[in-house]
């Protein structure tokens, strides 16, 4: 997709920093999946948290809809953002384009995980452990970061060290 000069902007260190701060705060996020039987876009509202190193994760069960779409087909995206006061499309928002990554159960990642997703989910430690809940990793390819009006941003997950 070409896009038209001059409304991407050049990537500065404060655009990526202020992407980072978009994900390590966020508690929820709009997931986007592919339907395995239709092929047509599946989206879901998902809890999320991120590890140290910036890698947003969720724990989905093996009920939702979106957790046979992210076995199929890996490829998702993200749609992270805070409502503030205003309209609604005047904030700050990112479109994370990721792969899911399904982790086993008796890996130590596991445990570092649900300590971060507890401490933005507290309610969440009713179900965390259930057998049919796993932990998801979103690893990140591509990053479209609306910082507000005028201030648009396309960078890599590289870049954004997530």
């Amino acid at each position: 997709m070409s896009e038209k000069p001059g409304i991407i902007r050049q990537t500065t260190t404060s655009a990526l920093a202020e992407a980072r701060e978009l994900i390590a705060s966020a508690t929820h996020a709009a997931l986007a999946a592919i339907e395995p039987d239709s092929g047509h876009p599946l989206a879901s509202r998902v809890g999320l948290a991120s590890l140290a190193d910036g890698t947003p994760f969720t724990f989905i069960s093996a009920l939702a809809a979106h957790t046979a779409a992210l076995e199929a087909d890996p490829r998702c995206s993200l749609l992270i953002g805070h409502i503030g006061k205003g309209d609604p499309l005047a904030q700050p928002r990112l479109t994370l384009s990721c792969h899911a990554r399904f982790v086993a159960r008796g890996d130590a990642l596991v445990a570092q995980a649900r300590t971060r997703y507890l401490e933005a989910h507290r309610r969440a430690a009713i179900y965390v452990d259930l057998p049919d809940f796993s932990l998801v990793l979103f690893d990140v390819e591509r990053v479209s970061f609306n910082a507000g009006f005028g201030k648009a941003y396309r960078f890599s997950g590289r870049e954004l060290g997530a």
